[in-house]
């Protein structure tokens, strides 16, 4: 293999490496990422729903927010593991009415 080539397959594999490394130390037991919410960010879950993992299995994707207006979105997998997938500031409540079926949104 040419060192240039072989360089470069290292190179990715640290990448990759480095990626899985990183966002697994996003991701703990659920009760323990919500209680960090609570205690680090006073933030409380305001809304959730299902999603499809990578690999096509349910997963619950939830919203935290604080009065401060501090936000975290979460994704819980089936083996239990919660993982951060954004978090910000400037979080605002809206409440809009839906369009009548067939107006345009």
């Amino acid at each position: 293999m040419d060192k240039m080539l072989f360089a470069l397959s290292l190179g990715f594999a640290g990448l990759i490496f480095a990626t899985q490394a990183a966002l697994a130390a996003q991701c703990a037991p659920r009760e323990q990422v919500v209680a960090g919410l609570a205690t680090g960010f006073d933030e409380v879950r305001r809304g959730a729903g299902l999603t499809a993992g990578p690999d096509g299995r349910a997963q619950v994707l939830e919203i935290f927010t604080s009065a401060s207006g501090s936000w975290t979105i979460v994704v819980t997998r089936p083996d239990g593991q919660t993982c951060l997938v954004a978090s910000g500031q400037a979080w605002e409540d809206i409440t809009e009415e839906l369009p009548a079926k067939g107006e345009p949104a």
